[in-house]
Protein backbone atom coordinates (compact mmCIF):
# COMPACT_ATOMS: atom_id res chain seq x y z
CA UNK A 1 0.00 0.00 0.00
CA UNK A 2 1.39 3.41 -0.95
CA UNK A 3 1.76 6.32 1.47
CA UNK A 4 -1.13 8.01 -0.34
CA UNK A 5 -3.39 5.02 0.22
CA UNK A 6 -2.32 4.67 3.84
CA UNK A 7 -3.06 8.33 4.57
CA UNK A 8 -6.43 8.12 2.85
CA UNK A 9 -7.36 4.90 4.68
CA UNK A 10 -6.46 6.51 8.01
CA UNK A 11 -8.57 9.58 7.23
CA UNK A 12 -11.48 7.39 6.10
CA UNK A 13 -11.30 5.31 9.28
CA UNK A 14 -11.21 8.43 11.45
CA UNK A 15 -13.96 10.45 9.76
CA UNK A 16 -16.34 8.19 7.84
CA UNK A 17 -18.63 7.49 10.81
CA UNK A 18 -19.09 11.20 11.57
CA UNK A 19 -19.79 11.89 7.89
CA UNK A 20 -22.28 9.02 7.88
CA UNK A 21 -24.14 10.64 10.78
CA UNK A 22 -24.29 13.93 8.90
CA UNK A 23 -25.44 12.16 5.74
CA UNK A 24 -28.17 10.39 7.71
CA UNK A 25 -29.48 13.68 9.05
CA UNK A 26 -29.50 15.06 5.50
CA UNK A 27 -31.35 12.18 3.86
CA UNK A 28 -33.09 10.33 6.72
CA UNK A 29 -32.07 6.85 5.59
CA UNK A 30 -29.06 4.87 6.80
CA UNK A 31 -28.63 2.99 3.53
CA UNK A 32 -28.76 6.18 1.46
CA UNK A 33 -26.37 7.80 3.96
CA UNK A 34 -23.90 4.97 3.33
CA UNK A 35 -24.22 5.58 -0.42
CA UNK A 36 -23.63 9.31 0.02
CA UNK A 37 -20.55 8.73 2.18
CA UNK A 38 -19.19 6.13 -0.24
CA UNK A 39 -19.65 8.49 -3.21
CA UNK A 40 -18.10 11.36 -1.26
CA UNK A 41 -15.02 9.41 -0.23
CA UNK A 42 -14.62 8.05 -3.77
CA UNK A 43 -14.50 11.65 -5.03
CA UNK A 44 -12.12 12.55 -2.22
CA UNK A 45 -9.79 9.68 -3.12
CA UNK A 46 -9.55 10.92 -6.70
CA UNK A 47 -8.60 14.40 -5.43
CA UNK A 48 -6.47 13.15 -2.50
CA UNK A 49 -3.11 14.32 -3.90
CA UNK A 50 -4.46 17.88 -4.09
CA UNK A 51 -6.25 17.98 -0.74
CA UNK A 52 -4.60 15.63 1.74
CA UNK A 53 -2.47 18.41 3.24
CA UNK A 54 -5.37 20.81 3.24
CA UNK A 55 -5.77 22.33 6.70
CA UNK A 56 -9.55 22.22 6.38
CA UNK A 57 -9.91 18.64 5.13
CA UNK A 58 -13.06 18.00 7.17
CA UNK A 59 -14.70 21.11 5.71
CA UNK A 60 -13.71 20.00 2.20
CA UNK A 61 -15.13 16.52 2.80
CA UNK A 62 -18.33 17.90 4.33
CA UNK A 63 -18.77 20.22 1.35
CA UNK A 64 -18.35 17.27 -1.01
CA UNK A 65 -20.93 15.30 1.01
CA UNK A 66 -23.48 18.11 0.87
CA UNK A 67 -22.88 18.63 -2.84
CA UNK A 68 -23.37 14.93 -3.47
CA UNK A 69 -26.64 15.09 -1.51
CA UNK A 70 -27.83 18.18 -3.43
CA UNK A 71 -26.81 16.56 -6.72
CA UNK A 72 -29.00 13.56 -5.86
CA UNK A 73 -31.87 15.95 -5.17
CA UNK A 74 -31.45 17.56 -8.57
CA UNK A 75 -31.51 14.17 -10.26
CA UNK A 76 -34.83 13.47 -8.56
CA UNK A 77 -33.85 10.50 -6.37
CA UNK A 78 -35.61 11.94 -3.30
CA UNK A 79 -38.73 12.82 -5.26
CA UNK A 80 -39.31 9.14 -5.98
CA UNK A 81 -38.61 7.89 -2.49
CA UNK A 82 -40.40 8.76 0.75
CA UNK A 83 -37.75 9.86 3.21
CA UNK A 84 -38.61 8.66 6.68
CA UNK A 85 -37.05 7.49 9.89
CA UNK A 86 -37.77 3.87 10.74
CA UNK A 87 -37.98 3.57 14.51
CA UNK A 88 -35.43 0.75 14.64
CA UNK A 89 -32.83 2.86 12.81
CA UNK A 90 -32.98 6.08 14.83
CA UNK A 91 -29.51 7.05 16.09
CA UNK A 92 -28.88 7.61 19.77
CA UNK A 93 -28.59 11.32 20.53
CA UNK A 94 -27.91 12.66 24.01
CA UNK A 95 -30.66 14.35 26.02
CA UNK A 96 -34.40 13.88 25.92
CA UNK A 97 -36.39 10.72 25.78
CA UNK A 98 -36.09 8.23 22.93
CA UNK A 99 -39.65 9.09 21.90
CA UNK A 100 -38.76 12.79 21.66
CA UNK A 101 -35.73 11.96 19.52
CA UNK A 102 -37.86 9.85 17.17
CA UNK A 103 -40.37 12.68 16.84
CA UNK A 104 -37.57 15.13 16.06
CA UNK A 105 -35.89 12.85 13.51
CA UNK A 106 -39.19 12.13 11.79
CA UNK A 107 -39.96 15.85 11.64
CA UNK A 108 -36.46 16.63 10.32
CA UNK A 109 -36.96 14.12 7.52
CA UNK A 110 -40.09 16.05 6.47
CA UNK A 111 -38.38 19.45 6.31
CA UNK A 112 -37.63 20.41 2.69
CA UNK A 113 -34.16 19.13 1.68
CA UNK A 114 -32.43 22.51 1.25
CA UNK A 115 -33.73 23.73 4.62
CA UNK A 116 -32.77 20.40 6.19
CA UNK A 117 -29.23 20.74 4.82
CA UNK A 118 -28.91 24.19 6.38
CA UNK A 119 -30.29 23.00 9.73
CA UNK A 120 -27.95 19.99 9.83
CA UNK A 121 -24.87 22.04 8.94
CA UNK A 122 -25.67 25.01 11.18
CA UNK A 123 -26.99 23.24 14.27
CA UNK A 124 -25.70 19.66 14.12
CA UNK A 125 -22.28 20.32 12.59
CA UNK A 126 -22.14 23.73 14.35
CA UNK A 127 -20.86 25.54 11.26
CA UNK A 128 -20.93 29.30 11.01
CA UNK A 129 -23.24 31.04 8.54
CA UNK A 130 -20.21 31.69 6.32
CA UNK A 131 -19.02 28.07 6.38
CA UNK A 132 -22.54 26.78 5.73
CA UNK A 133 -22.90 29.11 2.75
CA UNK A 134 -19.56 27.92 1.41
CA UNK A 135 -20.54 24.25 1.86
CA UNK A 136 -23.85 24.73 0.09
CA UNK A 137 -22.54 27.10 -2.57
CA UNK A 138 -25.03 29.84 -1.76
CA UNK A 139 -25.09 33.28 -0.14
CA UNK A 140 -25.07 33.93 3.60
CA UNK A 141 -28.50 35.54 3.26
CA UNK A 142 -29.84 32.32 1.76
CA UNK A 143 -28.43 30.35 4.69
CA UNK A 144 -30.10 32.70 7.17
CA UNK A 145 -33.48 32.62 5.43
CA UNK A 146 -33.39 28.83 4.90
CA UNK A 147 -32.43 28.33 8.56
CA UNK A 148 -35.31 30.52 9.73
CA UNK A 149 -37.81 28.78 7.45
CA UNK A 150 -36.46 25.34 8.31
CA UNK A 151 -36.67 25.95 12.05
CA UNK A 152 -40.19 27.31 11.66
CA UNK A 153 -41.19 24.22 9.67
CA UNK A 154 -39.51 21.95 12.22
CA UNK A 155 -41.30 23.65 15.12
CA UNK A 156 -44.61 23.32 13.28
CA UNK A 157 -44.04 19.59 12.83
CA UNK A 158 -42.68 18.84 16.31
CA UNK A 159 -44.87 20.97 18.59
CA UNK A 160 -48.22 19.30 17.81
CA UNK A 161 -46.73 15.85 18.41
CA UNK A 162 -45.32 16.93 21.76
CA UNK A 163 -48.54 18.74 22.76
CA UNK A 164 -47.00 22.21 22.66
CA UNK A 165 -48.08 25.44 21.05
CA UNK A 166 -46.19 26.71 18.02
CA UNK A 167 -44.77 30.18 18.53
Amino acid sequence: MSDRDTAFAAYFAARSEAMRGTAYLLCGDWHRAEDLVQATFAKLYVAWRRVNRHEALDAYTRRALVRTFVSDLRRGWFRRERVGVPAAEAPAVGGGSPEDRLVLLDALARVPPRQRAVIVLRYWEDLSVEDTARALGCSEGTVKSQAARGLQTLRGLVAPQLGEEVR
